[in-house]
């Protein structure tokens, strides 16, 4: 299960999100449109599959997730058909609405919650790093690979071209490996097997203090996150470094983002995973800070981008990780699909945010200040999560 999940999240992060940074520039000029109204297609995309993680989730907590996922890589694929046929903005719009859904259905979500459901909480970190290191590839891999499809056939034919991989790969994978329901072994020895409903886990949760800290620790971190990987570059550019060194310097999130996931999950078996994160968050708040004063140096650059590069993707496995050991895996889906709404609406509304707050302040110092505050919040609310159990469970 965890091999395949692995490799559906490859294909489908690869095939559904990464693709659409090589297919933007050709896109506009065939439709005769800017670069930013063809973006806005995909902040649909992430603001409909938001809104879907709630009903997908309660989905996912009654029936499983092996019908969910194997259905959402076959809309997954129609959509793609339908994208590379698109003649007008409008009905781009309408194809990611589509892949909005289908993303909630089979992305990281739905698979940490499945992982969750029949994992014990002993293997359940390493489970869930298993499949983030390698889906944590998907952009090496399929950034180049559509740059070449692209380039060989035209954006159109490229996408049929992905389409049949994206199919060919997760519809199967996701129909054969996934279990369609919790397991006897899926109930974890400290958790309560009780038959409460994923509403009323959700209802339970909502009351606990620590949910809500959990909501504010993630959204803006979140919000940190998604505004440094979109703004890096610019910024870089307006320290005084070349574009290709910047975009070089800037591609080292995404490597990085591997390490800081074995280093965290390493350090989680001696400290609780809320301690060791919080250490991660505070040193990326430290870098980001030092970025305005030592930026315009290459190796200043390039020491404050590699020490926030390492939480980068610390966050995705901490997650789960965490509301799993907080509240047990009954009604976990819905939890999950609960939190994931901000966040993700978090992550859709920073970069314009910081693009109107660099405009407003005359330049990129303040946003960087303001994502160094928003980490150094999320490191306070977790750390007064850092204790193993809670009442709520």
């Amino acid at each position: 299960m965890l091999a395949a999940l692995g490799i559906t999240q490859t294909v489908g992060y690869g095939v559904l999100f990464y693709a659409f940074a090589v297919y933007l520039v050709p896109m506009a000029a065939d439709l005769r449109t800017s670069t930013a109204t063809i973006t806005g297609a995909l902040t649909l995309g992430i603001l409909t599959a938001a809104g879907a993680a709630l009903p997908v989730g309660r989905w996912l907590d009654r029936h499983g997730g092996r019908g969910l996922m194997t259905f959402g890589s076959i809309l997954g694929t129609l959509a793609l058909v339908g994208w590379s046929r698109v003649d007008s903005v409008a009905a781009l719009y309408a194809v990611f609405a589509v892949i909005g859904v289908a993303s909630a259905m089979v992305l990281y979500e739905p698979a940490f919650a499945v992982i969750v459901s029949v994992t014990s909480a002993s293997r359940r970190a390493g489970a869930l790093l298993a499949v983030t290191i390698v889906a944590g590839f998907a952009s090496s891999i399929f950034i180049p690979l559509t740059g070449v499809l692209v380039a060989t056939v035209g954006w159109r034919d490229s996408l049929l071209v992905l389409a049949v991989i994206h199919g060919a790969i997760t519809i199967p994978l996701h129909a054969l490996a996934v279990p369609n329901r919790r397991t006897a072994a899926a109930i974890d020895a400290d958790s309560p097997a009780d038959r409460e409903s994923g509403r009323a886990a959700l209802r339970a949760a909502v009351r606990d203090s620590g949910f809500w800290l959990l909501v504010v620790a993630f959204v803006t971190h979140g919000a940190a996150i998604v505004t440094v990987s979109v703004h890096l570059v610019a910024y870089l550019i307006e320290l005084g470094h070349p574009p290709t060194l910047a975009a070089a310097v800037t591609g080292l999130l995404g490597v990085l983002s591997v390490t800081g996931r074995l280093v965290s999950t390493g350090l989680g078996r001696r400290w609780h995973t809320a301690t060791v994160t919080a250490g991660v968050f505070a040193v990326q708040a430290a870098a980001v800070a030092a970025l305005p004063w030592l930026g315009h140096d290459r190796v200043g650059a390039a020491v404050c981008v590699v020490l926030f590069g390492l939480g980068f993707g610390v966050a995705t496995i901490a997650r789960p990780a965490l509301l799993a050991d907080r509240y047990g895996t009954t009604g976990y889906a819905t939890i999950a699909g609960a939190l994931t709404l901000p966040v993700t609406l978090a992550k859709a509304a920073a970069p314009l945010a910081a693009a109107g707050l660099a405009v407003a302040l005359g330049g990129y110092p303040a946003v960087m200040t303001t994502v160094a505050a928003c980490c150094l919040i999320a490191v306070g609310c977790l750390w007064r999560l850092r204790t193993p159990t809670s009442p709520a469970r």
